[in-house]
Parts: C-alpha cells; structure tokens; sequence
C-alpha cells in the first residue's frame, strides 16, 4: 500500500480499484518541479518562481475512480488531492463514481490530508446521467475534469466534455460561471494497451505478479522436466505476454499482434525439441489471453497444451494466472509514475483554457508528455481494426516504437539461430564493478545477438582483473539460456581497473583475437574504459572498439538516466520501508531511520523516499544542516497529532560525514522523547542481492542486443586490410537512456559532465523530482514552473525500428 494512505482508502481502493478521478479546478498555473539543471549542492529550502501555495485558493478539486483495477493509481490519487489542498484547493471526494457524480447530495465530500475514499459505478452512459453530473460540478464551480483510466473511461470524458456546452444550456442560470470543462487524462491499466505513453499505472506492478510466479514455475519444471503454457491477462493487447517471454527467456509467445503463420505447430514442436536436445530441462511458452491465429480464430492455452502432449509426449502443464496480475502491491516504478503523473495533471488543467484540446498525460521514455486525447483513443482503436482486418503489420506499428522493438529483440533471441558463416570478429564481454540485478540478462543478451551476427563470443571472468590473466573462455548459445532471472554476476565481477595491466591485457586481446569489448558495470566501468581509451597511445591492441553498458544498483554512471539494477535496488527498499511501516501499526508514534546505498549518489534515497511516501530524505547532492533536523523533527511531531502516527526518515550512505546515521537517530530520539519513539535500519548489500525485476531484464536484454548491433557496425567501419584499428573518440562509448531514447556518447565527451571526486554526473534529472517528495510530506515549499511539458501530437507515420536490430 502506498504510504501515509489509511486503511479506508485501500478497503475502498483496491476492490474497485483505481481506474477513473475527477479532478475539477479553474484555470491558474501549477507549480511545477524545477526542471533546469540541477546545482551540485541544492539548499534545502523553496525553489522556483512566485508564490506557488495560493495558486488554488478559492478553487474546488473532485476525484472519484471508476473501471477496472490497476496497481499505482493510490500513488496519482494521493499526488493529486495532496497538490490540490498544496495549492489552496478544496477537494472533495465523489463515492460511488460516476453514479455519485450523476446522485450529488452526500456522495461528494470534502476530502481531508490524510483521508482518500473513492468507489466506483457507472450510470454516466446516458445524456440524463451526465446533465445531472453537470448540475452536481456547477454547483460546486467545478470546471476542470482529470480522468484515470483506460480508453473506455477517457472516451466516456471526452463525451462530457463535447456536451458540455449543451448540458449548460439545458442547466440555464446555474451555468453562469461554467461556461467550459477542461479534461487532463492519466491512463491506469495493466493492459499497457493505450496508444501514446510507453507504460500505463499498473503495468509494471502486473509484470512484477507474473514474474514472481513464473520464477517459482521454473523451479519446478527444472525438477521435473516439463513444458509450461501460461496465460497471462492483456485482452487484446499482448504487452504483457511480450515483456514477460523478454524477462524470462521463454521459448515461444502468443500475442495478438503478430499472429504465427499457418505451419505454426511444426514449427513450435521443431523450437521445443531443440531447446530439450540443448540440454534445457523445461519449456515455457506464453500466451496472450487474446492470442489468434492469422485467420482470427483463438489460440487457447489448452489447444497449445494438446499440441505439445500430442506430438512430442511432453508431460505439459497449463497455469492460467487470472486475476493475481491485478493484485498486490504496487511496484516502485508505479507509485512513483503515479506520483509524476498526478502532478503533471494537476498542472495541465490549470494551465487550460476553454480552448485547450482535452489531453493525456503520457510518459515517452523518461519525459512526462502531453498528448491530445482523443488522438490517443483513435490510435489505440485503430490498432484493434487493424487486427480485425487482418492487418497485423499496420497493429504492431500502431502500437508504437517501443513495443516493436521489444518485439523484433525477442524475435532475434528466440526464433534466429547462429548462422552457419561467420564473421570472422570476436568480441568479449565482462562485468565490472559490484553486481547488479540484470547484469546477467545483458550478458545472455549481448552473448546471443552476437552469436547470430556470426561473430565468436568469449566470456571474461573477473572484469579487468580476469582480462589481463588470461580468465577468459569461449562462450555459446545455451550456456547463457538461463541467465535472464539470476541475480547477482554470472561471469564474476572486480572493481579493479585496467591501467596497472595494461601490457598483459594487450597480449590478451592480441592472443585471443578479440576485436571489441562489451563492459557492463558501474562507475569503475566508466572510469577503466576511459584507463583503456587513454592506452590506446601506448598499446596498439587497445585500439579496439568498446562499449560500456551502465550497471549499477547507484545509478551514478554519467551518461544514462537509469542503469541496470537500480529498479530492483528501488523495489527492494520499497518493499523493506513497507514491512518496517507495518510494523508500527500496532505501536504507532514510531519513526524509522533507514540508510540505503549509493556512495555519494541520492538516486536510491529519494526515489525511495518518493515510492515510500517518506518524511525526509537526505542526500549529499542536497546541503542541509542542524536547522534542517530541527524541521524535519518538528514536522514529524505535527504528523504525530494526526491519524497517521509513523515516521519514515532515509538517509543516502554517504550524504554527510557528520551527520551520519546514528547521529540522527540519536537526535530524533532525543527530541522526540514523549511524541514519538526511533528505529534505525541499515539495509546494507540486500540492496544488491534477489532476482531481478522485469524492468532490469528488459532494460538489460535490449542494451545487450544494441550494443552488439552498434559494435559490430563499429568494428566494420574501424577494419581495413583485414586490421581492426579504431582510435578516434567515437570509437569508445556509453550506451545510455536519455529522456526519451538509448543513445551512445562517447566516453571522452562525458568526462566533462563527471565529478570524479564523488564518483557522481554532474547533472541528474531525479534531482528535479524532490520538491514533489517534500510537498507529498506536506512541507512548505515552492515549486518551479519555468519548464512545463507542451501538448505534442500523436506520431501516426510508420515508426522504422533501429537498423541494426
């Protein structure tokens, strides 16, 4: 549960859970958070341009949830109530849905800080319904309306919206002030099958659900050597079936995008037998519960089952997941999409006018975007016509880049075998630095990609260290089979660097014909490519292509807004923070010190603080002093006056030398005495241990496959006369996520963007995210709007996928 929500929000919630607010306010100007570049040290004290808390005063919020569940809609619900009664709004909760819109009277309440209460029903589809909702929102001058749900939900809005100057009319003097409705759009669904953002709230939440049990799945079929078919949800939509087959390596998936062709069977029995004579003790193939065939007839879970008993004699199991998908709680990523996506809403309605287009608030890569709404749900229809029609190449473009990239890599790891000619290169991969969930997915990934471009794969154990003695071993297609759920590194990983070995690497690569590297690792990555880049004047040999992939639970690699293994960090501290919150639940007037790990980096903290609903969160990147403490503890004995009597204070392993830990467990102990009781928790290395989550083996496979695919086209550009001679700066690069695309940069070009010292990007974009953590803790602070995310269109043309892959 997301914190600092009491219990009648999640009785009331998750049943119904979480589909469709109401969010109504007249035009103004949110605060938003500050989005410029972020100063190395940020006081801790308001930020931004004019007086932020008042900007809602004498405005009226409504939030009511209609439609089906999804995991992380408590995050945008509680970010949007919380910023309305910020910004001076009041905000009044409508029970029962849309038919509580449509009945008015008790159903609409004055929400408070600390109460969320929402049901749901529907009674809105008739004109009648919808004039009496009218009625109920100019009664209360409310003129701006924010939708959470899925197209259904969104186009049912937009209806209001277009009626809405009808509506008034028939409504006469009432409707004096409410002469528009203003309608902002969040998209809640674990279908993921809304056209324009890459990920709805719910879906990763739903994707940890499926992964946790296909992982339990495997270890049983292992013991038994069986083939599972699971089915999972996504109605006509096979997101979920995609990314899942992606993180768990499966060996076949059903989506309704991208039927087979018609001699399906043979070759799904011909795929099975391979894997089995590989040596692999179990099959999982997946299915998408609106999987076809290219004729539109089904595809069932049990017409799968029959095949592979009927055919191979295989002892089969189908495992149809249902509605646990929907169930538990939400992920990290989704509260804090959530949270992102509440804020936003709240300022494109205030930022509306009678003649802004009714939009969504989407995410395209890192980047909170604005996209007309109906734009969107024309799209996501066309995709379902476009399947009916039998045109499945015109569906899979319709749904956009990214899920044709997920696609086409799955495809190429799944259904490709190496080639019978070879390239002629070697490449070799190693892990550096400390492990991270997801390293391993990289490396099957890198492994794979580079086997079907033909090239010889050596594995090189023990990073730097493993390349200069020799540790280095030729590596094949079912060897790294597996590896996509393990955590921790497969391959060994050091956090030695090269320089001290610079002749014996030399002769490594030269005895070995390796003629480009793939390091994947964190910031000892960066800084021993950057050792490798520098050789290059002294040792020929190091005049090879190489590619650095980020790594590391820190998230500190210049270069890259996210690496892997930083999710799987985040999700475990999230869920700790949740089981050490509950844990007062008895006691109450408890606040709990944790330290979480990062170096100098605040990433983990303060996502965490965001996920966790923290009260503070402290980090070097952001100064604070004993005047600070003092406020924080002042602001923890206010809360305790409140029906949420706990605390949740996270400090960043490396924020202060001072202050450390027990420092601020000793003074909030002191000065809490007779108000609240402390705990203090060191997380410590369970950061870096479980399996990974399904966004680091997703993030991991499709770094891997881009890496190979840019080094190997590196490689042939560098080659002349049979030599491989790469010395130029480009040569040498960091494959990184930034905003909205991967993109590779060269590593002399990120020396300057690195604080060495502190092993820490002089720029990070979370840094912008804090003042939302502070004002969800209801701290007096401002927000900056000078940069705001502009309405932009839906991209109709065919979407060409990178390439290489």
């Amino acid at each position: 549960m997301v914190p600092e929500v009491p219990p009648e929000l999640s009785r009331l919630l998750l049943p119904a859970a979480l589909s469709l607010a109401l969010l109504l306010l007249l035009l103004s100007c949110l605060p938003h958070p500050a989005r410029g570049p972020a100063a190395k040290k940020m006081a801790q004290q308001p930020v931004g341009h004019g007086h932020t808390e008042n900007m809602g005063a004498g405005k009226a919020i409504a939030v009511l949830t209609s439609g089906g569940d999804a995991q992380g809609m408590n995050a945008a619900v509680r970010a949007v109530v919380r910023v309305g009664i910020y910004t001076g709004a009041k905000v009044y909760f409508v029970h029962e849905g849309y038919q509580g819109l449509v009945d008015g009277g008790d159903n609409i309440k004055e929400a408070t800080w600390e109460s969320v209460s929402m049901m749901l029903q529907l009674d809105f589809r008739t004109r009648e319904g919808r004039l009496k909702a009218a009625r109920n929102l100019v009664k209360r001058g409310i003129t701006n309306l924010c939708v959470i749900g899925g197209d259904g939900s969104l186009t049912g809005a937009d209806t209001f919206r277009a009626e809405w100057s009808s509506l008034l009319g028939e409504l006469l003097k009432e409707a004096k002030k409410s002469s528009h409705l203003n309608i902002v759009g969040m998209v809640g669904s674990i279908d993921n099958d809304f056209c324009g953002t890459d990920m709805t709230i719910g879906t990763d939440s739903a994707l940890h659900r499926i992964m946790e049990i296909v992982d339990a799945i495997t270890t049983t079929a292992q013991s038994h050597q069986r083939t599972f078919v699971l089915e999972v949800m996504g109605r006509h939509c096979g997101y979920l079936a995609l990314i899942t087959a992606l993180a768990c390596g499966a060996d076949w998936v059903f989506i309704p995008e991208s039927p087979p062709e018609d001699d399906w069977e043979d070759h799904l029995c011909r795929r099975l037998t391979e894997t089995r004579l590989g040596g692999s003790r179990l099959n999982i193939i997946i299915v998408a519960e609106g999987a076809i065939d290219k004729h539109g007839k089904a595809i069932t879970s049990e017409d799968i089952k029959t095949l592979v008993v009927k055919r191979l004699g295989y002892d089969t199991r189908v495992t149809i997941l249902g509605h646990v998908q929907r169930g538990g709680t939400p992920s990290a990523f989704d509260r804090i999409l959530g949270s992102r996506m509440g804020v936003e809403a709240v300022m494109a309605l205030l930022e509306g006018t009678p003649e802004t287009p009714a939009c969504v608030v989407s995410l395209s890569g890192n980047q909170a975007v604005r996209l007309p709404l109906m734009e969107c749900v024309q799209v996501t229809k066309d995709v379902t016509t476009a399947m009916n029609e039998g045109r499945f190449d015109d569906a899979l473009k319709l749904r956009g880049r990214s899920f044709q990239n997920n696609w086409n890599v799955y495809k190429l790891l799944a259904h490709i075998r190496p080639p019978s000619t070879k390239s002629g290169y070697t490449l070799a991969v190693l892990n550096v630095g400390a492990p991270a969930a997801g390293m391993n997915a990289a490396v099957r990934s890198t492994v794979r990609i580079g086997l079907i471009h033909g090239h010889r794969m050596l594995a090189v154990h023990d990073g730097f260290e493993g390349l200069a003695c020799g540790m280095i071993e030729e590596i094949g297609w079912d060897r790294v089979g597996p590896w996509t759920g393990l955590g921790g590194s497969k391959l060994g990983t050091k956090r030695t660097l090269p320089k001290k070995y610079f002749e014996e690497i030399s002769n490594n690569i030269n005895s070995f014909g390796i003629h480009g590297l793939i390091i994947i690792g964190g910031f000892e990555a960066f800084t021993g490519s950057l050792e490798l880049v520098e050789g290059r004047a002294k040792f020929e040999e190091l005049c090879i292509p190489l590619c650095v992939i980020p790594a590391t639970v820190s998230n500190n690699v210049p270069g890259s807004d996210f690496s892997i293994g930083a999710d799987t960090a985040l999700n475990t501290i999230t869920t700790t923070c949740d089981r050490i919150k509950q844990s007062a639940a008895g006691t109450k007037r408890r606040v709990f010190i944790i330290e979480t790990m990062g170096g100098f980096c605040g990433y983990l903290a303060t996502m965490a603080g965001l996920a966790g609903g923290a009260d503070a969160a402290y980090i070097y990147e952001e100064h604070f002093n004993i005047h600070d403490l003092q406020v924080n503890v002042e602001h923890l004995t206010e809360k305790m006056k409140t029906t949420v009597k706990r605390g949740l204070v996270l400090r960043n392993e490396r924020c202060n030398e001072n202050y450390t830990t027990d420092f601020i467990y000793n003074l909030y102990s002191e000065e809490g005495k007779g108000i609240f009781d402390c705990r203090k928790n060191v997380l410590g290395h369970m950061q870096q241990g479980g399996t990974p989550t399904p966004f680091d083996r997703n993030f991991g496979t499709k770094m891997g496959a881009k890496a190979v695919a840019w080094i190997t086209g590196k490689i042939k550009e560098c080659s002349r006369h049979g030599r491989i001679f790469a010395n130029t700066a480009d040569s040498a690069c960091l494959l990184g996520m930034r905003k909205r695309s991967l993109v590779f940069q060269p590593l002399a070009d990120l020396k300057e963007q690195t604080d060495f010292e502190h092993r820490l990007p002089k720029e990070q974009w979370w840094l912008r995210l804090r003042p939302i953590l502070k004002i969800l803790a209801k701290y007096n602070i401002e927000l900056d709007t000078s940069e705001k995310a502009h309405l932009e269109h839906v991209t109709r043309k065919r979407i060409s996928l990178e390439s290489n892959i």
